[in-house]
């Protein structure tokens, strides 16, 4: 039976890759890559980066347009549902054009397949339409909360304490979440931590963790906002895309326990 894994790559430095995704790529006949456009060109050629360094036998690269959601459809959950309809039309001619009955094909996600990551439900949209049969296993893959935190030196939780993991956009219309002391904070493209100026927080803030272009930023809240905005804006210019995530701590939480 055909076979996909859905494999985690890390959050951008090569080295996150794992032993366990190692052995997986070394049995994969194909890689299944989605072509964002040239501003995000970057994260196609960190995943052939990753490809030449790990695959020691012959392997093949199938490349497709990634769909782009829809904007007319107003609604933010109506709008990501059709995007991942069409993401799973596309996965099942993949898999049922371009592996055989006995290949093995993967699919290189960023971090891992788990968090914030709409793999696994389109894979289970493939697998209900029923039109091709194939078994699948997930690898996981290091997260950019890990390299973030990492990256600052920090904990997550304090002790006994509680972390979140949340978006921008929820982050813009709830505020942090009354019930943790320290939260993290992705996919946020609207800067919302300024929604919370004057409530003496603090940010550990990191964008294109792992990379050459690696950027880190941390103090109080207040200080440092402003700072933050413009550099994600230089950013986003210079490079023609972004992925930053920052985790945002309350007065008396200490994180170097």
């Amino acid at each position: 039976m055909r076979k996909l894994y859905i494999i985690g790559i890390g959050a951008g430095d090569p080295e996150h890759v794992t032993m366990q995704a190692i052995r997986a790529m070394n049995a994969v006949d194909v890689f299944f890559f989605l072509d964002k456009g040239e501003s995000k060109s970057d994260l196609v050629k960190l995943r052939q980066e990753i490809c030449e360094r790990y695959v020691s036998r012959p392997y093949r690269v199938v490349e497709a347009v990634d769909p782009v959601r829809d904007p007319s459809i107003e609604s933010y959950t109506e709008r990501v549902e059709a995007w991942h309809r069409q993401r799973a039309l596309l996965y099942e001619a993949f898999i049922s054009e371009e592996l055989g009955e006995e290949d093995c094909g993967a699919i290189l996600v960023w971090g891992d397949p788990s968090l914030y990551d709409s793999t696994l439900r389109i894979v289970e949209k493939v697998i209900a339409r029923g039109k091709v049969s194939f078994d699948y296993e997930v690898i996981p893959g290091i997260t950019s909360l890990q390299s973030l935190a990492a990256r600052h030196k920090i904990v997550l939780n304090g002790i006994g304490e509680s972390v979140s993991i949340t978006t921008g956009r929820q982050l813009a219309a709830n505020g942090l979440p009354p019930e943790t002391e320290n939260s993290v904070i992705m996919l946020d493209g609207n800067n919302s931590f300024k929604h919370l100026l004057g409530q003496n927080l603090s940010i550990y803030w990191g964008a294109y963790l792992g990379t050459e272009k690696e950027i880190l930023l941390s103090g109080k809240l207040d200080d440092i906002a402003e700072t933050i905005e413009a550099t994600r804006r230089e950013a986003r210019q210079r490079h023609g895309w972004i992925m930053d995530i920052y985790m945002l701590t309350r007065p008396a939480v200490s994180n170097h326990r």
